[in-house]
């Protein structure tokens, strides 16, 4: 339930002496047992609630009516199919969402499984593109503790009994366990990428209990963060009198979710491998023709730990040894027979049949003694596949080869190596955690956040090569060479001015794939480079941390594979780039790479063109699928890179956000990097998307029109005329086109850039601002003078990249004191984040589904846009209304599930949604690189000279060329090693 207190108090501390009895947090006190001082912390006995999804009003029903009927129609003709529609609204999940997640495991790209507070594993995220969030409840761990003298015993799975199907009588199934456990002294502590359970004597009063959860996620990292395993450590701490045997239990069914595990030829292996790690390996034999999973669970023996096995039990009456057996076995003596180990394959399961699989660990623990227990998990899917297009290898078979066997050495490398992965984590996170200048919530916010990264579908995978046959699957992928295919790219508006010429390569063979073309005239690259670069910058004295650096492992090489995340959820569109636009500070700060990847996937997208027709459900017109210059609103969904725009809402080419989204990211990644081989290969990608946009400058005046309908990332929310929101982006556009045209030696692009600035920014101010904030849009609807929350984006990136403001500072600040005065605080007292419009009268825009949403990132977006103008007070005040109604305990239950937005009662839309990682926008504020700090200034007021011999260059042939070799990074977020 949600208490009545979140609109009247605010928290400001959870230290963990108010979940854990001061006595057991110092006999924890060692080897990271302990919970941190800053968690987000729940009682493992809290209610979790059933979540509420939005509506729409009855007029926006009407509004959408002939909408929803062609979708309705697309969704019924891709379910024909065999496929899944990228947005679906009207299937809804068997299993209703609940406030019960927890940090996911594993690393990045391999597929996930999340894990909730009370100990369960659930939304299992396997194949790409599907999420089940049921929980598989065979999959527990368990203890068994007996006393010398047998007085005392206990047994109980470590988690909470309490869901359906549980009590049957004379079940020979879960059922059948000790579900004892009430949770009431157990608590759960989360600090992403790690999580603790402290269970503080229970069951045993006299036992205390540390589960340490870790996954491999480490910034910069681009090998161990690929992984796909989590370890769990146990730490025992004996406050009795007499020595006790405890047995700890995994237990693990051959699922990948949802009924998987009933659809039969599975089958479970032993294993014994090296330095005392033994388990059981179960191969999952997937449907629908989906490549097959091996999952691996495993502990480690030593000198005062037995591990022992048990490769195959059932849930069933009729199973050879079913859950009963196994249990009962467990109590009678807390371990399974040594031959186990050697029983070898069981027999494949049959249809309707569980196989589940059981590792124990049993210690003898001193009185007062301490003891520590390791466990881990790892699954191997070294394949992606698309319904629509190729297989292609993951990153971490790079490391490990293509074998689904390779779980056995992904499994045991987790349990020698965890110790070193905690010591990079906490070298990363330690300097925010200690920074007593930020909010408590804040810091154990911003990393939970990050869950998104390994929870919200993503996709990394070695090389854009199809993947090879299963024939070599034993064969490292990393032996198979790329073949580099020469791909032309688009002039962009060559009438205009000549675009850039540069080489530009693509891994995957274009012809082979219908519809998609590029420009008939191949670009090359000179390495010359004539001129030293520059960067525009703007004083940031108000900033309280710098960082020199963010270091990349010295072994690494620029090839990082590629990279793959959802927009959501609920909205299956791969690395959706209006959302993106938020979500990318993320990884800029921690994986600077695969940003860079990232962008130039779009870069080469803007010079391509899919002339295949698709129909777009709003208005019911036709197009085609992709148009050159203009920037995707995704890289597909079935067959990513290769069919793009699975969205198919609006025609996305007249979008006004998506380009000049693509030109500020660019200059801001290329401004941080100082990768100037980056710059030059994506630099006619950025004068051809620039170049798109004059054509919706209607009237000459330099400045964009949108066109009366919903032509941006608010694609409900209607515009008329100049738009706040879009002409913002566009005005920044301008002027870091500008800025990086001057760095890449293309003065007179960069001349015209200026040039069309300073005349829009007179037209955009003239006709927006009006005295207090910029309007909605300068059309005469009745929305057209609201505040909307995202008025400055433009500005936020502009000052984020080290650029001059975009207008005076008293306008920028009058108008985010407008927004934190009425979309911040008129909402429930500033406790629910920034609600998207706000009439000046004080109410919140109706006009639309999305007008009267608060989103969590964009709220995450104006607190950065504060922060860097000097508003660090509002900028958390803003911020923490996400925390109050999304993460804390008298919210709505939205931890480790941030939505897109809810409504002001706190109903949810979009579960999982990639734009909250927005708030790493903010920490970008707070400590950006010292290569946008401390870069020398351009006078934006000054004239660049542009001599007739360069001019004439750059009609013909192009910019001087900067060499690409050139790869000094300085003070960036990458390491120098000159």
């Amino acid at each position: 339930m949600v208490s009545a207190n979140i609109f009247h108090c605010r928290k400001h501390s959870w230290p963990p002496e108010e979940y854990i009895n001061r006595t057991t947090l110092h006999l924890l006190d060692f080897d990271s047992a302990a919970p941190p001082e800053q968690a987000w912390r729940r009682r493992l006995n809290s209610h979790a609630n059933i979540l509420k999804e939005f509506s729409v009003t009855f007029t926006e029903a009407i509004k959408m009516i002939r909408l929803g009927i062609r979708l309705w129609s697309y969704i019924r003709e891709e379910a024909s199919q065999g496929r899944k529609a990228p947005i679906d609204p009207f299937t809804r999940e068997t299993c209703k969402p609940s406030a019960s997640q927890g940090v996911p495991l594993g690393g990045m790209g391999s597929g996930s499984i999340s894990r909730g507070f009370r100990g369960e594993f659930r939304h299992w995220q396997i194949v790409p593109g599907t999420c089940d969030g049921s929980p598989i409840m065979a999959n527990q761990f368990s203890i068994f503790i007996s006393r010398e003298g047998g007085n005392k015993k206990y047994a109980s799975v470590l988690a909470p009994g309490q869901h359906e199907g549980l009590g049957k009588s004379g079940d020979q199934g879960i059922s059948s366990w000790g579900w004892n456990l009430s949770g009431q002294h157990s608590t759960y502590h989360a600090l992403f990428p790690r999580a603790w359970t402290i269970y503080d004597g229970e069951p045993d009063p006299e036992l205390k209990v540390s589960c340490r959860q870790i996954s491999p996620f480490i910034p910069h990292n681009y090998r161990d963060s690929s992984l796909p395993t989590a370890v769990f450590v146990y730490t025992l701490v004996n406050t009795g009198k007499e020595r006790a045997k405890v047995s700890l239990l995994f237990t693990w069914a051959n699922s990948i979710g949802g009924i998987s595990h009933l659809s039969g030829d599975h089958v479970n292996e032993p294993f014994i491998g090296e330095d005392g790690v033994s388990g059981v390996l179960l191969h999952h034999k997937t449907a629908k023709e989906n490549p097959p999973v091996t999952f691996a669970i495993a502990a480690c023996e030593t000198q005062n730990v037995s591990v022992t096995v048990l490769p195959s039990f059932g849930l069933s009456e009729g199973s050879h040894i079913t859950a009963k057996d196994m249990w009962g076995k467990m109590v009678q003596d807390g371990q399974f027979d040594r031959e186990n180990c050697y029983s070898g394959q069981s027999m494949p399961s049959s249809p309707g049949e569980t196989l589940c699989a059981a590792v124990s660990a049993s210690a003898w623990v001193e009185p007062h003694g301490k003891c520590t227990v390791a466990f881990a998990l790892a699954w191997s899917s070294p394949k992606v596949k698309f319904l629509k297009g190729s297989s292609y290898h993951r990153r971490y078979t790079k490391y490990y080869g293509t074998s689904e066997r390779a779980a056995l050495n992904i499994v045991h490398d987790a349990l020698t190596n965890y110790k070193q992965w905690e010591e990079e984590i906490e070298k990363w996170q330690s300097p925010i955690l200690r920074d007593d200048r930020l909010p408590e919530w804040y810091k154990f916010t911003l990393f939970n956040e990050l869950y998104f990264l390994v929870a919200g579908g993503t996709v990394w995978i070695d090389s854009s090569l199809p993947a090879t046959s299963s024939k070599n699957s034993l064969h490292q992928s990393a032996a198979v060479e790329n073949t580099n295919v020469n791909v032309t790219v688009a002039k962009g508006n060559s009438r205009r001015g000549a675009a850039v010429e540069n080489s530009v390569t693509d891994g995957y063979d274009t012809t082979s794939r219908k519809g998609l073309e590029y420009d008939e005239e191949e670009i090359h690259t000179r390495n010359t480079c004539e001129e030293k670069p520059v960067i525009a910058q703007e004083s940031n004295s108000h900033h309280s941390i710098h960082k020199d650096t963010l270091k990349d492992p010295q072994d690494e090489t620029d090839d990082v594979g590629r990279f793959l995340y959802l927009e959501g959820v609920e909205y299956i569109m791969w690395c959706t780039y209006d959302v993106h636009f938020y979500a990318s500070f993320a990884l800029l700060e921690l994986f600077p790479k695969i940003e860079l990847s990232i962008q130039r996937e779009f870069a080469k997208a803007v010079l391509s063109e899919d002339g295949r027709r698709v129909k777009f459900l709003a208005e019911g017109n036709w197009g085609i699928r992709k148009v050159r210059g203009a920037v995707p609103h995704d890289l597909g969904t079935h067959d990513p890179w290769h069919e793009m725009n699975a969205y198919n809402i609006h025609d996305t080419s007249q979008w006004k956000d998506l380009n000049p989204k693509f030109v500020l990211q660019v200059y801001r990644d290329f401004a941080a990097t100082r990768d100037f081989s980056f710059g030059a290969d994506v630099w006619p990608a950025v004068r051809a998307a620039m170049e798109y946009m004059e054509q919706f400058d209607r009237d000459s005046d330099g400045l964009i029109e949108n066109d009366g309908f919903p032509d941006q990332t608010y694609d409900t929310w209607t515009v008329h005329g100049i738009s706040a929101y879009c002409g913002c982006l566009w005005l920044a556009a301008l002027q870091a086109a500008a800025a990086m045209a001057l760095q890449l030696g293309d003065k007179p692009f960069a001349e015209k850039c200026k040039s069309k600035f300073f005349k829009a920014k007179l037209v955009f101010e003239e006709k927006l601002w009006n005295g207090s904030y910029f309007n909605y849009d300068s059309g005469s609807s009745s929305n057209s003078k609201s505040i909307q929350a995202d008025q400055l984006a433009g500005q936020w990136y502009t000052a984020s990249s080290g650029l001059p403001s975009l207008f005076d500072d008293s306008k920028i600040k009058s108008s985010l004191h407008k927004i934190y005065d009425f979309n911040v605080m008129k909402v429930k007292g500033g406790k629910m984040g920034a609600v998207n419009g706000m009439h000046p009268n004080g109410k919140v825009d109706e006009s639309c589904m999305q007008s009267r949403e608060i989103w969590t990132g964009v709220t995450y977006g104006v607190a950065a846009t504060m922060i860097l103008s000097g508003m660090e007070e509002q900028a958390f005040t803003t911020a923490e209304g996400i925390f109050t109604a999304g993460w804390s305990e008298e919210g709505y239950g939205y931890w480790f599930q941030t939505p897109e937005g809810w409504t002001i009662d706190g109903h949810f839309r979009s579960l999982i949604y990639m734009r909250p990682l927005a708030i790493w926008g903010m920490q970008w504020a707070l400590s950006m690189p010292r290569a946008i700090l401390d870069a020398p200034t351009i006078n934006f007021m000054d004239r660049i000279h542009v001599s007739p011999h360069n001019a004439r260059l750059s009609h013909e042939t192009g910019v001087r060329k900067i060499a690409t070799k050139a790869k000094c990074f300085g003070n960036s977020v990458f390491h120098c090693s000159c």
